[in-house]
C-alpha cells in the first residue's frame, strides 16, 4: 500500500476484522482523546451508517486488505499529497 490516504468510497478489511469497511472521512478525532488524530473514519459495508455508533476510525497501519478501491482523480491525489503534509508538520 503505497498511498497513505486512500480515496473516499475504498472498501478495506481491517486487521483481525471480518466486516468490510467504506473509508468515507479523513483525520478524525474522538471526544474523548482529541489528540490522537485517525487517518480514516468508515462505515460499514455494504449498509452505511444506520446509526450514530456505526462509524469506524482507524488508522492506515491497521488495514490488512484493499477490497476494492475507491474513485481517484486529480482532485483526491490532491487532497491526499496535502492531508500528508498536514498531518506530517503536526507530529
Amino acid at each position: 500500500m503505497e498511498e497513505k490516504y486512500l480515496p473516499i468510497g475504498t472498501v478495506v478489511l481491517l486487521k483481525g476484522g471480518t466486516k468490510k469497511v467504506m473509508i468515507n472521512g479523513y483525520c478524525a478525532v474522538t471526544e474523548d482523546n482529541q489528540n490522537k488524530i485517525y487517518d480514516y473514519r468508515g462505515c460499514p459495508f455494504p449498509e452505511g451508517v444506520l446509526e450514530s455508533n456505526g462509524v469506524a476510525l482507524f488508522d492506515h497501519s491497521q488495514i490488512n486488505e484493499i477490497v476494492h478501491m475507491g474513485f481517484r482523480n486529480d482532485e483526491s491525489i490532491e487532497l491526499s499529497d496535502k492531508l500528508e503534509i498536514i498531518v506530517n508538520s503536526k507530529a
